[in-house]
């Protein structure tokens, strides 16, 4: 089992909003990011983050969006669409969410919605 899996997520939230805000980004854009992927609305996610949530029981109580397997691209050199740990790709998928925000990618692609 990956180390990552029983990390919580409040502990890597910052980094995220952090990532997209040294780009021009807003944490509102980075939520909008994580509840199109998992579901959860900015009061949700706000439980897991105070709750201290491991990414394993994120996920496991995440309603993946069903176009999630539209994201494809590298993070870190690792091709989130290969990765064989249907866990690590949900965790990886996020990563990569962010990273396109953070990159200027416009929401609606970064959302997958056109």
């Amino acid at each position: 089992m990956s180390r990552i899996f029983g990390v919580s997520v409040a502990s890597v939230y910052p980094h995220y909003v952090a990532k997209a805000e040294r780009k021009g980004r807003t944490r509102a854009e980075v939520d909008q990011v994580i509840e199109w992927l998992t579901g959860f609305d900015g009061s949700s996610l706000q439980h897991h983050l105070d709750s201290g949530t491991t990414f394993e029981d994120f996920f496991a109580q995440a309603r993946l969006n069903p176009n999630a397997s539209l994201i494809t691209g590298s993070v870190c050199g690792v091709r989130v669409q290969d990765v064989e740990d249907p866990l690590m790709q949900k965790i990886r998928y996020l990563d990569k969410l962010v990273d396109e925000l953070a990159k200027g990618k416009a929401m609606d692609k970064v959302l997958r919605s056109s």
